[in-house]
């Protein structure tokens, strides 16, 4: 098969770099792709919600299975897209409808979601410009801390967490009435807190049938012990040691099967990864959201783990023949940590020469934020690359990342040194 990946980051090379071990793969395209899926398949320069230059590459190169990375392009429908042109109907899309996408493109959809399908969740309200004053008042009912989300995609920068009642209230304000996340924050969903430890499931379906990849904890605060802002991710780690059969159990009876079976019973078309947020609350785990894609950086350690040919388990889920997948998984722990560039999630320099990279050995780098210029590869994101690693316990597979993180060097070059510090 001719398969094209969309996309540029550490999610991305990930795919690439599973995909292209594949006999079933022929030839493989990355669009727009980075450094690192330069060195395993084809980058051609397109933009990801470049609907009409995918469909000139899609004819030209006759691809056969499209995967889509990132979000924005499900939300904005390219899947829908392909479905209503003659031309690439027959083109296999990994992704959910433009109808489903909005699991991930609404929050308060999200939310109904959940509740109508008695799925567990945080108790929630939603609010806009109009109903402000209503807003503090549901902040009022609630204690500290204050959980609110822009409903709308925010680069995964929408949701703040504050414990005074007066900041909530000023961000409220800060959200709905100046636009703090744009057209993102023209609603907004106020949430109880729940206090627990987060995890994130991965689900894969072909609308009917449905497998459960390992579970992976990532790491989302820029600093240390959890602290300061949130990034898109940090480090991660599966799989998750508190996760225990019994647990996982909970999981797949009261939140997997009844988002499978939601999704059918609501008419959302998936074929796909269902990426679902959990908190562990006392013994039981419940909903904080959920993705329409792969998380990134927990593809970074989920997909190192899987042992099958990637390309057999897509070409299942297009079929709709998951059923007949057995999905076999290394027993060996993975562990990735995120390189950032100094100053991000605010504001960095791009374009710093990252050396060292041939001297890793025993893990793996997936790049993420980083491109090539001149035979070099240059920084050209906040978060740059994942180190990867495999060990006999989660502590030993991070060893061996810290250990080749060393041998790496880019300008003001920034990473948590405590991922899996919470286990």
């Amino acid at each position: 098969m001719n398969i094209l990946i969309l996309g540029s980051g550490g999610r991305e090379h990930t795919f690439a770099w599973k995909i292209a071990q594949s006999a079933k793969c022929k030839q493989l395209f990355v669009a727009p792709g980075n450094s690192g899926t330069a060195q395993v398949a084809t980058n051609v320069n397109i933009g990801v919600n470049d609907f009409d230059a995918i469909k000139e590459l899609v004819l030209k190169e006759g691809i056969d299975l499209v995967v889509v990375g990132p979000e924005d392009p499900l939300v904005n429908g390219i899947h829908d897209y392909f479905l209503n042109d003659a031309a690439i109907k027959h083109v296999s899309v990994i992704g959910p409808q433009k109808v489903a996408a909005e699991l991930e493109g609404s929050k308060e959809f999200a939310k109904e979601f959940l509740y109508r399908h008695n799925i567990p969740t945080a108790a929630y309200e939603s609010f806009t410009k109009e109903t402000v004053e209503k807003g503090y008042a549901f902040l009022e009912t609630l204690n500290a801390p204050y959980v609110l989300k822009a409903d709308g995609l925010a680069a995964g920068k929408g949701v703040v967490i504050l414990n005074d009642l007066e900041e909530a209230k000023a961000e409220l304000k800060s959200m709905l009435l100046d636009a703090k996340f744009g057209e993102a924050s023209t609603k907004v969903v106020i949430e109880e807190f729940l206090d627990g430890i987060e995890l994130s499931c991965f689900v894969l379906t072909d609308g009917t049938n449905y497998k459960i990849l390992p579970t992976a904890k990532d790491y989302k605060r820029i600093g240390e012990g959890d602290t300061g802002l949130n990034t898109g991710g940090m480090g991660a780690i599966s799989p998750v040691p508190f996760a225990t059969d019994e647990f996982l159990n909970k999981i797949e009876e009261r939140i997997v099967k009844p988002t499978i079976e939601g999704l059918k019973k609501d008419n959302l078309p998936y074929i796909g990864f269902v990426f679902i947020g959990l908190i562990k609350v006392g013994d039981d785990p419940k909903v904080i959201e959920y993705n329409v894609r792969m998380g990134d950086p927990e593809t970074e350690v989920v997909f190192p783990r899987l042992k099958n040919d990637l390309v057999d388990i897509l070409e299942a889920m297009s079929q709709g023949t998951l059923d007949k997948i057995d999905i076999e998984i290394d027993e060996r722990a993975a562990t990735t940590i995120m390189l950032v560039s100094g100053g991000y999630p605010e504001a960095y320099e791009k374009g710093k020469e990252i050396t060292g990279i041939e001297n890793i050995k025993e893990s793996i780098p997936f790049h993420a934020g980083a491109t090539l210029s001149e035979g070099k590869v240059i920084t050209s994101g906040g978060r740059v690359m994942a180190i990867t690693s495999y060990g006999d316990t989660y502590q030993e597979a991070i060893k061996k990342s810290y250990q080749n993180i060393e041998k790496l060097h880019f300008d003001k070059m920034n990473y948590r040194k405590d991922i899996g510090f919470d286990l």
